[in-house]
């Protein structure tokens, strides 16, 4: 059955809530365009997000930004070692006046969480929180308490600091829709956070009133869900995950040599949502090719596994990605 087609008036309302979050995000967040787009797109599809990047780049901020634009819940979680499943979950206290366990939810009862350099938690702690994004819902002493409707993880990684951490099985890192890296701001923007420190923006008491609620998200989720792609779109991104499943066949024998496995079928159901979500930003109610080419690296740059020979010989894996994109054929 075909999805009900965007009537105009619901493209203008989201077309308007779109740009007054960003507005609102762009008060607290100095430039950072990519990752605004990041966030907005994970919100719209439920598609969860794994930044990478050295400390300092606003990653709580935008995250603080976001929840706020839209009046969510936010919580945000420090991953250490010695972190419990339960410390995030929840768990059940006895309480002795009663006589009686009470529950008590954990921190992942959220709308936006950022988990702070996930791979700093030991590999229970993170499948537990990854069974939480999978399956919408936790279970506390045998009860079921579903998560909050929109629900969105932000989870960071820190790239220059190894010890003391567990990497993310590819088999986790695949959940997540997109990974983003963040880089430096550019000189006239670090002047302007500054600037926007010494005016004190960023105190409590400058905080923006919310741009939107959590039902035009809700909204915006099911406005993008009826986003027409065309079956020609689908099959070329079909075609980009086929491509690095088969690389040798298609880009240069030694690039491809670096690729140890290629990308699951999650990469073309992510390509898929995520450009509907794009288009929708750029206020179309239809999908064109150059939405899934902006998106190439974010989706596959967690997929494609690469061997030890690219480490060794320093090949980003975004240059392995170029490469498929130019093998093949843009509808």
């Amino acid at each position: 059955m075909a999805a009900a087609r965007i009537e105009p008036a619901e493209l203008d309302r989201a077309r308007q809530a779109l740009a007054a979050i960003s507005r609102s995000f762009d008060t607290r967040v100095v430039g950072q365009a990519r990752l605004r787009e990041t966030l907005l797109v994970g919100l719209m599809t439920g598609g969860h997000i794994l930044l990478e990047s050295v400390p300092g780049l606003a990653k709580t901020t935008a995250a603080q930004a976001v929840a706020d634009a839209i009046s969510a819940e936010f919580r945000r979680i420090q991953c250490t070692p010695d972190l419990l499943p339960s410390d995030i979950v929840g768990t059940q206290l006895y309480d002795a006046a009663q006589g009686t366990f009470v529950t008590q939810l954990g921190p992942v009862h959220a709308n936006i969480v950022l988990l702070d350099e996930i791979n700093r938690s030991s590999a229970k702690t993170q499948s537990a929180m990854l069974e939480a994004m999978q399956e919408r819902q936790t279970s506390i002493g045998g009860v079921v308490h579903p998560l909050p409707a929109p629900f969105l993880v932000l989870a960071t990684q820190n790239p220059i600091e190894q010890e003391g951490t567990y990497l993310l099985p590819e088999a986790q890192m695949d959940r997540f829709m997109l990974k983003d890296v963040l880089d430096y701001p550019t000189p006239a923007e670090e002047a302007e956070i500054i600037r926007r420190i010494d005016a004190g923006v960023f105190t409590p008491e400058q905080k923006p009133a919310a741009a939107a609620s959590l039902d035009t998200v809700r909204e915006l989720q099911d406005i993008v869900r009826r986003v027409y792609i065309d079956p020609a779109i689908i099959r070329y991104i079909v075609g980009l995950s086929y491509v690095t499943r088969n690389a040798a066949d298609y880009i240069d024998a030694r690039l491809a040599g670096f690729i140890e496995f290629g990308a699951s079928p999650r990469a073309s159901i992510a390509f898929s949502q995520a450009a509907r979500a794009v288009a929708l930003l750029d206020g179309r109610d239809h999908v064109i090719p150059e939405d899934v080419k902006s998106l190439a690296h974010r989706v596959l740059r967690h997929r494609l596994i690469l061997g030890f020979d690219a480490v060794a010989e320093q090949v980003p894996v975004e240059a392995v990605i170029d490469a498929i994109l130019a093998a093949v054929q843009t509808p």
